[in-house]
């Protein structure tokens, strides 16, 4: 991509109707540029039906991402868990792709009191699965395992950049909240920075073009995240988040998740090309 892509995680609540295509017209109709279709309980759109999404959103120029069931857990113990999770994740990422979109963000799983190498090495090896399949059916979306939000939870900045290292297809879901409320930092201009020199240093220039950014405000705990908040009533340094993106030139999508999610995404496109 050449520019940075705002949208909502889900369909905008000044939709007029509460299906897929309503959310679409209602992303371009607010001026922004995204929606992230959630299929955070189910895949809620049937392959026969994705073409349709494809071609309003085509028509309306806006970006599709997804965001794949929350019951997904590579580290799942249980092999009929795990198998669930890795047919979740694979009919999340296929639909997306029939319906025209980028990438496919998920939560990779739980540390579940078993060694971080251990559970590095298992999920590893699940999500090399989960794109070979996608390899097979033809699906070139990109996976992003996400930065998560609680310490009980894989996935901390340098485990998502070792896996896009180590398995193909795989990019990160960059998701701001979550690390703020993981560590209780990355709230600083400088932390900010590091994050994206990481992706920089790890997958080159070409990932600062190929962003898949989550962002809210968040309330937490000493164990992490706790729930969403809107960006005003948090305690997360957004104006600092933006001028860091726009520094870094970064392109890509930019999702909020915030409680009132097109108020928020239309906050900081502002803040973004006002910077």
């Amino acid at each position: 991509m050449t520019r940075l892509l705002f949208g909502t995680a889900g369909i905008p609540l000044a939709a007029k109707g509460t299906d897929t295509a309503s959310g679409i017209k209602a992303v371009k109709g607010l001026g922004l540029d995204a929606m992230e279709l959630e299929f955070v309980q189910s895949v809620n759109i049937s392959r026969e039906n994705a073409p349709k999404i494809k071609a309003v959103a085509e028509k309306e120029g806006v970006a599709l991402t997804c965001h794949a069931p929350y019951y997904i857990n590579l580290n799942a113990i249980e092999p009929a868990k795990l198998e669930a999770s890795k047919k979740r994740l694979v009919k999340a990422a296929e639909v997306a792709w029939l319906c025209g979109g980028q990438s496919v963000a998920f939560h990779p799983g739980y540390y579940l009191g078993i060694e971080k190498e251990k559970v590095y090495e298992t999920v590893k090896r699940e999500l090399k699965a989960v794109v070979a399949e996608l390899k097979n059916i033809g699906c070139g979306i990109w996976v992003r395992p996400e930065t998560t939000g609680k310490r009980s939870q894989f996935g901390d900045l340098k485990e998502i950049m070792r896996l896009c290292n180590d398995v193909e297809q795989v990019m990160p879901c960059i998701d701001y909240a979550h690390m703020h409320a993981r560590e209780s930092n990355n709230n600083s201009r400088k932390e900010f920075n590091e994050i994206l020199s990481a992706v920089e240093r790890e997958l080159g220039k070409e990932a600062l073009r190929n962003m898949h950014i989550q962002f809210a405000g968040v309330n937490y705990s000493d164990k992490g995240e706790l729930n969403h908040l809107v960006l005003k009533e948090s305690d997360l340094n957004y104006e600092e988040m933006v001028a860091s993106w726009k520094e870094f030139k970064i392109a890509g999508v930019a999702i909020s998740e915030s409680p009132n999610i097109e108020g928020d995404a239309l906050l900081l496109k502002r803040l973004y090309e006002n910077a």
